[in-house]
């Protein structure tokens, strides 16, 4: 039974169920526009703020629409997730809401706001060595061990259709406002986020375009999506996006991805500083690296917003504090 639940690819009514089953709990969140962005890229750009979302990342929607479906026995026997801070997060608050035990697999160099952040939620925290240890096989073992349910942070149907309710809002809210969406740009990392995204896109805005966003060197969705086979980051590559680090798409997010996407967008980590200044100073938001990929992608032109409306998904804000200010200290008024 769970290798059929794995095996199944979500759908758009899977997201449609997942926004009826997280409503009431997840926000919805604003959808941004009519900033100093649409001067600077001759576009309207859309800014879909997951900062704002509980715990401050999208990963509460997914976490939440995972968790609630757990029966009596497994919701007692708690859950295991493994995360470098985001999904940790959503996971021990959906968690908390539910009463559920839950037991975080993190790295010992996760950003100390999120560790402090998990802690603080309630979860039980062990931490791994993310150069030598494995964090899918400590996770399986303590599941294995204590009969608990394991979380996946992408790969996961529910956890896509949870994650896929930030397209549905897009989607919906762009209407609202008399917009219709040319292009649609998306943080990446595992791909649970943009899958999600573009099943509610594609059914609800067929015309529109949709992107991964990545940081350079961890943008495995760009060089899949172009040989059309799931390729991998060369071992111990690192960027100041630690949300974005996975070693390579998901076996379920790449088959809705290779489908769905039009392609994939790569910046360079000072291209995401620049974007994190940029956000702090001049659009009044805090947003972390792995959140500002997408807004990097924008600022950088790597795709033509002239007279385009994009939608660009903020995905999270838990930035250190002190990384913040190295970056305003370091980077150049625009």
């Amino acid at each position: 039974m769970v290798i059929d639940r794995i095996a199944r690819l979500p759908t758009f009514e899977d997201v449609q169920a997942a926004a009826a089953r997280i409503a009431g709990h997840a926000r919805r969140t604003p959808l941004l526009h009519g900033t100093p962005l649409d001067e600077r890229t001759g576009g309207r750009i859309l800014l879909k703020l997951e900062t704002l979302q509980h715990t401050g990342s999208f990963k509460f929607r997914g976490a939440y629409n995972r968790l609630s479906q757990l029966d009596a026995a497994e919701r007692a026997a708690g859950v295991v997730a493994f995360s470098s801070g985001n999904h940790a997060q959503g996971v021990a608050a959906a968690a908390r809401l539910l009463g559920i035990p839950a037991t975080i697999v993190m790295p010992a160099d996760a950003p100390s706001v999120k560790m402090r952040n998990t802690l603080a939620l309630g979860a039980e925290v062990v931490r791994y060595d993310r150069l030598r240890e494995s964090r899918e096989e400590i996770a399986a073992r303590l599941a294995g061990e204590r009969g608990a349910v394991l979380v996946p942070s992408f790969d996961d149907p529910d956890i896509i259709a949870g994650q896929g309710t930030v397209g549905l809002e897009i989607a919906g809210q762009a209407a609202e406002a008399g917009f219709a969406i040319d292009e649609v740009i998306v943080c990446t990392s595992g791909g649970g986020l943009v899958a999600g995204t573009a099943l509610a896109i594609h059914a609800l805005a067929p015309a529109a375009r949709i992107w991964s966003a990545e940081p350079e060197g961890h943008d495995d969705h760009r060089r899949s999506l172009a040989s059309g086979r799931r390729e991998s980051n060369a071992p111990g590559t690192r960027s100041i996006c630690d949300a974005l680090l996975a070693p390579q798409p998901g076996e379920l997010t790449f088959e809705i991805n290779r489908r769905l996407l039009a392609g994939g967008l790569a910046v360079t980590d000072a291209e995401v500083r620049a974007a994190i200044a940029y956000a702090a100073r001049t659009l009044k938001l805090v947003v972390e690296p792995g959140g500002a990929v997408a807004l990097a992608a924008v600022l950088a032109g790597r795709i033509d917003t002239r007279g385009r409306t994009v939608a660009v998904v903020l995905s999270g804000g838990n930035i250190d504090d002190g990384l913040l200010a190295e970056i305003l200290s370091t980077s150049a008024a625009e």
